[in-house]
């Protein structure tokens, strides 16, 4: 068994390299992509500067310097709790993420739930009426279902309920003065959540059928059901209990694919969350704001496999032991 120190230790390393590598690869891919960040800050006037006035630009928002020593820079001041002001928005990038972050905790932690509520409910439905009219028609809805890109499947949504019928905005959050209404944000979020879920429910939904369809065929169920065990009793209290870990583990492990498709969705019904901020700050070159936001999405990442890891070693004892050491013959 290892010691629970030395394993959390390894862990909390494991997260902290895996971030300083990211930041490093983040600082360098988007400084070395075209375009002119004095844009974001400076507008129209930028493309008018003389020499002179752009290099003291440069020197002002720290550009001027060799790249290597800008992340330097920029590493002194995270570690201090200062991540620099968004060149577009003119003020510290943390206080522009918490303007959007409710939004998108909202889309996403909604679809979240219910995806996982609705895959564990189609995924029992599919492996009780396995193979019959019910699971043939959920498996090809599904797949189709889940085979259209989320860009598509939102222009679609908002040509059929925001174009034609007008019962659905088609973007925001909500509507110009109604910022406190519950039902207006109600009837923003539809639309998005519908396309966040679709696009994700039946990925997870199958993953669960499948598991529990290896489970249906284990040998302890062929025992459990020659002893006088009803169908039902098996895949409730035996089959679906011997799925939770498999299940708890894909639920971690999805946040980042569900979060990605969230930040899609985003952008096409103009919805203000982090997903169109991050669109913004790569298309305007927000350097400190663009840093900022992938690193919150890749620590997630990097957290969200920790945690997937965590729990299978928690359910599941045999993943919890060392490497077994061979005896001296």
């Amino acid at each position: 068994m290892r010691h629970p120190f030395l394993y959390a230790a390894q862990k909390a390393l494991v997260f902290v390299l895996s971030v300083l590598l990211l930041s490093l690869a983040v600082f360098y891919v988007s400084r070395l992509a075209p375009g002119d960040p004095l844009i974001s800050y400076y507008g129209e006037r930028a493309e008018k500067m003389t020499v002179e006035e752009r290099a003291r630009a440069e020197e002002k928002l720290g550009l001027n310097a060799p790249v290597y020593v800008q992340y330097i820079r920029w590493l002194e001041g995270a570690l201090h709790g200062d991540f620099g002001i968004s060149y577009k928005y003119k003020t510290d990038v943390l206080e522009v993420i918490r303007g959007r972050a409710a939004n998108t905790l909202l889309l996403g932690g909604a679809g979240f739930l219910i995806i996982f509520g609705l895959a564990i409910l189609l995924g029992i439905f599919c492996a009780w009426f396995e193979d019959r009219l019910p699971d043939r028609i959920l498996c090809r809805v599904g797949t189709i279902s889940s085979c259209i890109p989320e860009f598509w499947l939102a222009l679609v949504f908002i040509l059929i309920f925001a174009v034609t019928l007008r019962i659905l905005p088609s973007s925001g959050a909500y509507s110009v003065g109604k910022g406190g209404s519950l039902s207006d944000r109600i009837r923003h979020l539809i639309l998005p959540l519908a396309v966040v879920v679709l696009e994700h429910l039946w990925y997870y939904a199958y993953m669960i059928r499948n598991k529990l369809l290896e489970e249906v065929r284990a040998e302890y169920v062929l025992l459990a059901r020659s002893k006088g065990l009803g169908k039902r009793t098996v895949l409730f209290r035996h089959c679906l209990r011997n799925i939770l870990p498999s299940y708890f583990s894909i639920m971690a492990i999805s946040v980042p694919h569900i979060l990605g498709g969230t930040y899609i969705v985003e952008t096409v019904f103009s919805y203000p969350g982090l997903g169109t901020l991050s669109y913004e700050s790569a298309r305007y070159h927000d350097y400190n704001l663009l840093m900022v936001l992938s690193i919150l999405s890749g620590m997630t990442v990097i957290l969200c496999s920790i945690i997937a890891q965590v729990v299978n070693e928690y359910l599941d004892p045999r993943m919890r032991q060392g490497p077994e050491v061979e005896p001296d013959e």
